[in-house]
């Protein structure tokens, strides 16, 4: 039976007024308003009934029916029909196939229109959540202007458009602060979609705050001509950014700086007087450190690229401003070319290579169980590590002057021999410490580092992610890790807790 449903031309002027409203499509809301009639029909007929609604999006003509499925063996007399009994209404009917009462029109009760309107309201809303988060992931990794809106605890509250987002005390430069009604920038740290609507995660102190602020402030960036390679901050005080031009006639960081430094000016008067450095970024890793750390004259640079360690020799007066005041140059310049940088003076160095010298003999004396001229031989050769003699050719080992294939292979097998128990002797240790699984399954952590994390009382992944950086780098040592890696290792840690929230 075709029940003839009457216009209502009010519910399109209703629908049209709250997408206006809401800045959210009529679609959405025309789809909020079905399922809230669906909702008030089972009220009426009964919850268990599987009844849709549809609007007409010209005339608002409602049309809601109930809706049977075709089953071989009915489970739920409510919402199926057994296939002999959908053939008296229809012989064509198979599995499968919906049979669809058309209802006839509500008169809407308060119960009913109250239950319809909650469901609109709330429908209406998630709309409106999600469109402002459809809108808000777009501007991760952005530049958004806010006006402040409300301040709680040193935390800001700003209103970027309809939405409100959070920038916390620690992601401000430091000694900034702001008032209700303030205007200012901020770089869009993370969206996450919550029942109560987006949460937006602002920051001023994070580095790609500056990056994109160069920019937005620096033409040859926003086109592609300069590229930023990477950047290292202390909020407030210092900063250093590397850039690197794919056009050999342009100065890169020329271009940055701009005519008597305008461009690089106006960042720092929107970072507080933050004091920049731009570096020309070099593929050499020598040359990029040596830009990092100009106007400072290196007398002496030793890189060990299997470890990432730098070594530098400077006078004894261009030091202590190459280290900076409480090591902020140093560790700015580390960040920035992401290698780790040891400092001395011509003096110290040389103390440091006696004593490396005197470490790794006594090493290949024990570990090979060879003379002290042998392990001084192997030393002046270039190795540092058992690791080194146990896995070089053979052929390459036994050509060192006074060495034949007999003694090399004999070498070899002695190193193979001592990292074997060595490795047996980690293991044993990590089982004396009762370390958790957890942790012992953790990827990105050797044996060793496993004894040091044991022997400071880090026994499970959740005490690993509680870590700072700089303490994880401080528990297995600067040569062993940098705070990079110490970082990334961190929140791959933390990843179990996220996890867990969602």
């Amino acid at each position: 039976m075709q029940i003839a449903t009457l216009p209502r031309p009010e519910l399109i002027q209703m629908a049209d007024a709250l997408a206006r409203e809401k800045d959210i499509t009529k679609s959405d809301v025309l789809e909020a308003m079905e399922q809230g009639i669906s909702k008030a029909g089972r009220s009426k007929y009964g919850p268990e009934y599987d009844i849709r609604t549809k609007i007409d999006p010209n005339t608002g003509a409602i049309k809601m029916a109930r809706y049977l499925t075709v089953v071989e063996d009915v489970m739920d007399e409510f919402t199926q029909i057994s296939l002999t009994e959908a053939h008296k209404k229809n012989s064509s009917l198979k599995i499968g196939d919906e049979i669809i009462d058309i209802l006839p029109p509500m008169d809407f009760g308060r119960i009913a229109a109250q239950t319809a309107k909650q469901v609109i309201t709330q429908k209406v809303r998630e709309a409106e959540r999600m469109r402002q988060y459809n809108d808000m992931k777009d501007k991760k990794g952005e530049i958004v202007n806010g006006t402040v809106k409300r301040v709680e605890g040193g935390n800001l509250i700003l209103e970027i458009g309809r939405v409100e987002a959070l920038l916390r005390r620690d992601e401000l430069i430091p000694r900034e602060t702001y008032r209700i009604g303030d205007r200012l920038r901020a770089y869009v740290l993370d969206v996450r979609p919550e029942l109560k609507g987006p949460q937006v995660f602002l920051s001023r102190s994070h580095p790609q705050f500056l990056a994109k602020l160069f920019t937005a402030e620096v033409p040859e960036i926003y086109d592609g001509t300069i590229e930023i390679k990477s950047v290292s901050r202390d909020p407030g005080s210092r900063a250093k950014i590397a850039v690197w031009s794919k056009d050999n006639t342009l100065d890169a960081r020329g271009a940055c700086i701009g005519m008597r430094g305008v461009r690089v000016q106006a960042i720092v008067q929107e970072l507080q007087g933050e004091k920049i450095d731009v570096i020309q970024w070099s593929s050499d890793p020598a040359t990029f450190i040596v830009n990092a750390l100009a106007p400072n004259e290196v007398l002496k640079i030793v890189i060990d690229e299997e470890s990432k360690n730098v070594e530098i020799v400077l006078s004894d007066e261009q030091l202590s401003i190459a280290i900076g005041r409480r090591g902020q140059n140093i560790k700015l310049v580390s960040q920035l070319t992401g290698w780790h940088i040891d400092m001395m003076t011509e003096a110290q160095e040389s103390e440091h290579r006696i004593n490396e010298t005197k470490e790794r003999v006594e090493l290949f004396m024990q570990a090979l169980d060879v003379d002290d001229m042998m392990a001084h031989l192997l030393v002046q050769e270039g190795f540092s590590k058992v690791e080194d003699i146990a896995y070089i050719a053979l052929e390459e080992l036994a050509s060192i002057e006074g060495f034949d294939e007999a003694l090399a292979e004999e070498l070899q097998n002695r190193a193979k021999a001592y990292l074997i128990v060595a490795q047996d002797n980690l293991e044993k240790k990590v089982q004396e410490l009762k370390l958790k699984k957890d942790l012992q399954s953790f990827e990105g952590l050797t044996l060793e580092q496993l004894v040091k994390l044991g022997e400071k009382d880090i026994k499970s992944l959740d005490d690993l992610a509680d870590l700072s950086g700089d303490e994880l780098v401080e528990i297995l040592g600067e040569t062993n890790i940098t705070e990079e890696d110490a970082n990334a290792l961190i929140m791959n840690a933390r990843e179990h807790w996220f996890a867990n929230e969602k």
